[in-house]
This record gives structure tokens, sequence and C-alpha cells, in this order.
């Protein structure tokens, strides 16, 4: 079974405890607090391979991971290691590529609405491509490389209009959508940086169309599309652009209930339609971001207070939620969890697991069957390597959690876990208020 096709990492219980990495997940809790988010090195190291695997007879693909799905030095590290490049979204991720020390041309900047100094300081690393997605970013673009003299390799982010069955705010590839060229826009834009924009150079199209995906045929529908307006493009412009960025998406099974399709299903697919367009010379950019690090990711709290509303449900409140894991509120998004300590003796009890923030809507999981859970319990939360770290917020003014990798019975911080101070660090207080 593909790992996207897994709800957990690999993991067993020992002793009667949840171990991860060949670590007892009670004794990481002890040694670095709760809430903590873990990822098991094993399990994205071998994601990563399936992916090549999957990929190795189509010599024309480029893998590249979508940072914005989790962004730390290490997990970029091992993630190139692997041979991937990479897919950024902001100076931050760059910066954390650059420390990593990641080869900066294997990496595309990508977003609606790059600042001039994000544009600057990409073009001074040498990054290897701009998603380029708008007008006003194209004419940007152009007069930061002109400055610096230099020419800014560039794809053309469009909306191919495709739909995918997916939460409506994380479709992307729709004709209604904030991100990149409508296709009517797009010979227009491909004459004016032609004729004016001489510091940009072309090299082919860019689209995205969603995220947890579980369709395969939208993939083939996208490379249609796309190998049709470069073959336009071309000869209406007697250009030879070879290059298609198709993004990621692939979905990743959260609950017992999804099914999405495996990676080597996913590469099937793309095989397919390549050799059906006899495309011999394009070069192809696959992004896969949450299926490269979700499953490897767990997050593991405490468990506190207990409330029971008569004739309705029970909650039991964990030390975390919203704020280091957004996506229940923002997509209603579904989680399987686990007590991770020993429960022997217990019955089994439908409880919906609630968050510590003030907010009606911080609930992580509802109607769960756990094992009758206690104050002082650990759960894990099974799939949170994407999206969760990424998106957490400091809300409440609580601090972001700690991050450890663990393999081989070994675990390392690789975040560290906020502290009182730095959550006041940045702020000041005027002088003419000391009075």
């Amino acid at each position: 079974m593909s790992i996207n096709q897994l709800t957990k990492p690999i993991s067993v219980f020992r002793n009667k405890n949840l171990f991860i990495g060949g670590n007892d997940t009670v004794e990481l809790v002890n040694k670095y607090g709760t809430p903590l988010y873990v990822i098991d090195e094993l399990t994205l190291r071998e994601v990563c391979k399936e992916y090549k695997n999957s990929f190795k007879s189509l010599s024309q693909v480029r893998l590249t991971y979508a940072s914005k799905a989790l962004s730390t030095l290490a997990t970029s590290k091992i993630i190139a290691d692997e041979g991937f490049g990479f897919d950024v979204v902001s100076a931050g991720e760059l910066k954390t590529l650059y420390h990593a020390g990641i080869d900066m041309s294997t990496v595309t900047f990508n977003g609606n609405n790059k600042t001039e100094s994000e544009i600057e300081y990409a073009l001074d690393l040498g990054i290897g491509r701009f998603s380029v997605d708008n007008f006003n970013e194209a004419k940007l673009l152009n007069d930061i490389a002109l400055k610096k003299n230099c020419i800014a390799k560039i794809l053309l982010r469009v909306t191919p209009g495709i739909e995918c069955h997916t939460h409506e705010y994380i479709m992307t590839g729709q004709i209604d959508s904030k991100f990149g060229f409508d296709l009517s826009q797009l010979e227009s834009a491909v004459s004016l940086i032609l004729s004016d924009y001489n510091n940009l150079s072309i090299m082919g199209l860019h689209a995205h169309i969603g995220s947890q995906i579980f369709e395969k045929q939208c993939y083939k529908d996208e490379l249609l599309i796309l190998t049709r307006e470069l073959k336009f493009l071309n000869n209406k412009f007697n250009l030879s652009l070879n290059e298609l960025n198709i993004g990621g998406g692939l979905g990743v099974k959260y609950t017992d209930s999804d099914e999405p399709p495996s990676i080597s299903e996913f590469a099937d697919v793309i095989s397919e339609t390549l050799d059906s367009l006899e495309c011999k010379d394009l070069i192809l950019y696959i992004e896969p971001g949450r299926s490269l690090v979700s499953t490897a990711g767990v997050t593991l709290y405490r468990i506190g207070s207990s409330k029971t509303v008569p004739q309705c449900r029970k909650y039991i409140a964990i030390d975390g939620g919203m704020a280091d894991n957004p996506r229940p509120s923002m997509y209603k998004a579904k989680y399987i969890a686990e007590i991770c300590n020993d429960t022997t003796g217990r019955e089994d009890e439908l409880v919906t697991i609630a968050g510590r923030f003030c907010e009606s809507g911080d609930i992580l999981i509802e109607n769960i069957n756990l094992p009758s859970p206690m104050s002082g319990d650990i759960l894990c939360v099974y799939n949170t390597g994407a999206y969760n770290y990424s998106m957490a917020s400091n809300y409440n003014k609580v601090a972001k959690p700690a991050m450890v990798l663990v393999n081989n019975s070994q675990s390392d911080i690789i975040v560290n876990r906020e502290s009182l101070d730095d959550l006041i660090s940045l702020e000041r207080i005027p002088d003419r208020l000391k009075k």
C-alpha cells in the first residue's frame, strides 16, 4: 500500500505504549513537553523514495517539494538528500532552503503577490525559476532583473479551468481564482513579455488544480490543456517552450473513509497521458507537498479537563488545538487519534476532543471512540505533518510547540518550543507611554 494511503506513520505499540521511530511517545512528551510535533524520518524518506521509484521510468519528470506544507531546516535537508527540488512562496521559505544548504537552482518561486524585496532576494540567491502569476508581477520582475543586469527564467502560471472535488478554499485551478493568468490572457501576456520585457526568459507554463485531490482524471485533463496551450504558443510566436509544472495536490488518507489514489497510480496517469501526447522533449515538474510529509507527522497532546453535557456529548480538552492545528476550524478537516499510554481495562467511550483556545469552534475531533480518556493521558493525532506547523499561530498568546525528528530510537529537536520571552521579544513600548 502507498504511504499516502496510510493513516499513520510506521509505528507500533510496545509495552502498552505507542512507539514511533523507535521512541516511546510517552517518554518523548516527558522529555520535550506538549503539544509536540513529531516527524518520523523513516516514513518521510520512504515516501520520497516511493515518489522517485514511481516516476523512475519518466526521465523527463522533475520532482519538487511544495515547501508551504512544512518548511524547516531539517526536513528540507532530508527532502533534498532524497533528490527533490523545491517550490517556495515566500522569502522565509527561501531563507530556510538557503540555510539548509539547498541548491537554489532547483527552486521555483511561486505566489500571486511577491514583494519587491522578495524578488530581489530570490534573484540574489540565483533561484531556478519564477512562476509569474500576473501582468503586474511580470513588469516588476523585469524591472528588478534589469537593475541587477540578469535574466530571470520564468514559467507563466495559468488557471486551466479545472475544478476538483475538494474543499472550495483549496481549489486553485478553476476559472474564478486569485491565482494565475486566465487562458484567454495567455497570448497577450506572452506577446507583451517578448516585445517589452527583455530580462525575462519564458521557459513554459505552470498550473495548480487544487489540494487533497482524490481524482486521477483531473491530472490528465490538466496535462491535455497545458500541452495544447504550449503548442499553440510555440506555433504562434515561433518558440520552443518545453517546460510544464502541473503542481501537486495528491490526497492523503486522514481517516478510514478517505480513498486517495496511490502514488504509483498517480504516476501511471501521468505516464499514460504523456505517451498519448508524444511529448518527448517536454520537461515536467511535479510538486507534491501534503502527500510527501503529512503521514510522517503526528502531534502529541496531554489531556486535561473534561465536561459532560447531559444527553449531548462528553468533551475532552487537550493542551493544544486550533493554534497548532487550524485545519479543522478552517476546512472542517477530520483526523484519527489514539491514546499513547497504557489504557488496560478501560472501556471505549464516545467523546469529542476540544482545544484549549477561546473559540467555540476549537474542536479538533468530533465523536471519536477512545478508551475512557483520563486527565494526564497522552493523545496522538495522526497525519499532522502537513499544514499544521506551517499554519500555526500564537492565538491567545500561546507559544508554538516544539518539533522533534525521530529515527532508529533517536530523537532530536528540529524546532525549539517558543518561550514566553519569545512571545514578547519583538514588542516595544514607546517612550511616550512610559511617563
